[in-house]
């Protein structure tokens, strides 16, 4: 069974930086698009970041521009840069596999961005 734990959040002022990290087991991540969600109170939670295996990306709309994923397929890692953070960003974030999550969710990262 892979295993996910994600690292990194924390409190952070409108307009700074955090990098997240997910570190997975198991030899299927080499082999899937992964994807960081997240949820904030209430919402249901949402993909807000995809990378394929081969190193393709996609995101939503509202982290566009401000958002980079990126993976180590040697370490098992996935990445998540995140700049100019906003309010709106605040939420617990999670790594998973793309579109369908294939593996049980982890503890998840809570990312805090004051108003």
């Amino acid at each position: 069974q892979v295993q996910l734990v994600e690292s990194g959040g924390g409190l952070v002022q409108a307009g700074g930086s955090l990098r997240l990290s997910c570190a997975t087991t198991g030899r299927p991540f080499s082999l899937r698009s992964m994807g960081w969600y997240r949820q904030s109170p209430g919402k249901e939670r949402e993909l807000v970041a995809t990378i394929s295996r081969g190193g393709s990306t996609s995101y939503a709309d509202s982290v566009k521009g401000r958002f980079n994923i990126s993976r180590a397929n040697a370490k098992n890692r996935v990445y998540l840069q995140m700049i100019s953070l906003k309010p709106e960003d605040t939420a617990v974030y999670y790594c998973n596999a793309a579109y369908v999550p294939l593996w049980n969710w982890g503890q998840g990262n809570q990312v805090t961005v004051p108003s």
